[in-house]
């Protein structure tokens, strides 16, 4: 997998700009450019009724200039007498997520990095809605930045879903593993497999005369332990770097995160949409919050945007 073009979202009102940060760190490693991209928006500027529709856009385009003065003095504090490659763009426009989503759109981007909010009290990471919706409705891979080192021999997950055999999940499997070998070879890290697999529902237990739910349990756990070693084997990931643990991914995964003190986990979300994702949510998204450091989502082969260019 190539990065050669990434987006890194910028934050106004953050002290410290995680995602610059990490896409240099991945444009040294790669030979990629970036784009600073700062998406702002003042409702009190468009209720401005005394002021004709030009001096609106004067104070608009005021507003825009201070803030890319402001990030060209950032990137050029950040990168140093480092030659790196850096535009900066700035844009006025009332949802963040869909400026950024445009954006990719309409530049071909390969990757977007963008950081999270630490919250002091609660002492964990609060992710804004328009994360969210930019994990659900990006065509590209999407990088959430937090707090975790990325340190060179570290380690990396790939979450997978080993019991599937149908095509979206194996088409799915395959691209978060081709990530994660990607970063793998990048940070010269171990990639591991990590697969969450179902305790027997009680209910079969219950009504089905002389069922033996251990014997079950032990063969749902072979299938699943097997069929990761397989998909590994297809990447050239050792077997001892395949885990499986009965449970829930959003339990699991985040188990074996924070027990292989691991910079980066990589998964697959399907980017379900409307009153479905309201109601019945993502599992990947449940994964994310529990997780304490970056999270790479990616889209399944075919994925296409609900934003529409004009």
């Amino acid at each position: 997998m190539q990065y050669n073009k990434i987006l890194a979202v910028i934050e106004a009102d953050s002290s410290q700009q995680k995602s610059l940060s990490r896409a240099l760190e991945i444009a040294r490693m790669n030979q990629a450019s970036i784009t600073a991209f700062l998406c702002i928006y003042d409702f009190s500027y468009e209720m401005t009724t005394m002021l004709s529709m030009d001096e609106r856009e004067n104070m608009r385009q005021a507003v825009v200039d201070d803030k890319t003065d402001w990030l060209k003095n950032l990137v050029a504090k950040t990168i140093g007498r480092e030659f790196i490659d850096i535009n900066v763009k700035i844009v006025w426009h009332n949802r963040p997520y869909e400026s950024i989503i445009r954006e990719v759109l309409e530049n071909g981007y390969d990757l977007i990095v963008k950081g999270t909010q630490h919250h002091d009290t609660l002492e964990s990471v609060i992710f804004t809605p328009t994360d969210w919706h930019i994990m659900r409705k990006a065509p590209v891979p999407v990088l959430l930045v937090k707090e975790h080192d990325w340190p060179i021999g570290g380690k990396i997950i790939a979450a997978i879903n080993a019991g599937a055999n149908d095509a979206d999940h194996l088409s799915l499997n395959e691209q978060v593993t081709k990530h994660a070998n990607s970063f793998g070879s990048l940070l010269a890290s171990d990639v591991h497999l990590v697969n969450a697999y179902p305790s027997t529902p009680l209910n079969i237990v219950m009504t089905i005369p002389d069922f033996d739910p251990v014997t079950h349990q032990e063969t749902v756990k072979e299938h699943h332990k097997l069929s990761l070693q397989t998909h590994g084997k297809e990447y050239q990931i050792s077997t001892e770097f395949c885990h499986v643990a009965m449970g829930l991914p959003e339990d699991v995964i985040p188990g074996y995160a924070s027990k292989l003190d691991a910079e980066l986990v990589v998964l697959g979300t399907v980017g379900r949409q409307g009153i479905s994702a309201a109601l019945i949510g993502n599992t990947a998204e449940h994964v994310i919050d529990k997780l304490n450091c970056d999270v790479l989502a990616i889209k399944p082969d075919g994925f296409i945007s609900p934003i529409k260019l004009s």
